[in-house]
């Protein structure tokens, strides 16, 4: 018989908003510099373990999220720090009048889109294990309305993204998956707040502007 729970089916929602936005954060991020292909890696890595969640339930949850986060971070530090070259290149180039073939993407950061949708799906699904016993259908249903409401966040936001220049667009992307890296690494060692991711973003922000932009 089915049977609604409101406090099982806002918590689902609250924490599939809560991680799977940053995942389409970096998605949107990427995607000025990677195309929408982008945003299918991100969703690959959100939907592996969304659907193992569901399928074995408690079992994810012995998975090792240490070395999975490690292994995200390293692969978001990488990226990060080649987008910060990268948006210097562009001011450089910017400043000059030789006209230069833009570079390609590598396939690489697809790959760190694909990791992001893993992690931060993997740490709602570590929620989201424990409220399935209580109320299977509430959390799938709240599971749902939460990514549906990401989803539509996303397609909104895209547009005003495709408007930023790129080279603040690198910026912006380098800082933030420099922000999710350190934030990983610090996540390997203690537990917390995903309220430094902010702090984090900001810093990182400031320092990849000065670097690029520097004389």
């Amino acid at each position: 018989m089915f049977y609604l729970d409101p406090g099982i089916f806002l918590a689902a929602m609250g924490i599939t908003l809560l991680e799977i936005s940053e995942a389409s954060a970096v998605g949107l991020a990427i995607s000025a510099e990677g195309g929408n292909k982008a945003f299918l890696y991100v969703a690959l890595g959100v939907l592996i373990v969304l659907i193992i969640t569901f399928a074995v339930g408690q079992q994810i949850a012995r998975l090792p999220i240490l070395y999975v986060r490690l292994v995200a971070a390293v692969l978001l530090l990488y990226f990060g720090l080649r987008l910060a070259r990268s948006a210097r290149r562009a001011v450089v180039r910017s400043r000059s009048s030789v006209s230069q073939k833009e570079e390609s993407i590598e396939k690489g950061i697809f790959y760190t889109a694909f990791s992001v949708g893993l992690v931060e799906s993997f740490e709602a699904a570590i929620v989201l294990v424990a409220l399935i016993p209580m109320n299977f259908d509430s959390t799938l249903y709240g599971l749902v309305l939460g990514l549906l409401i990401v989803v539509v966040g996303t397609v909104v936001l895209k547009s005003q993204v495709r408007k930023i220049k790129q080279v603040n667009m690198k910026v912006v992307v380098s800082a933030l998956l420099l922000a999710f890296s350190a934030f990983w690494f610090g996540e390997a060692a203690t537990n917390l707040s995903d309220l430094w991711l902010v702090p984090l973003f900001i810093v990182f922000g400031v320092a990849i502007y000065i670097f690029a932009h520097r004389r």
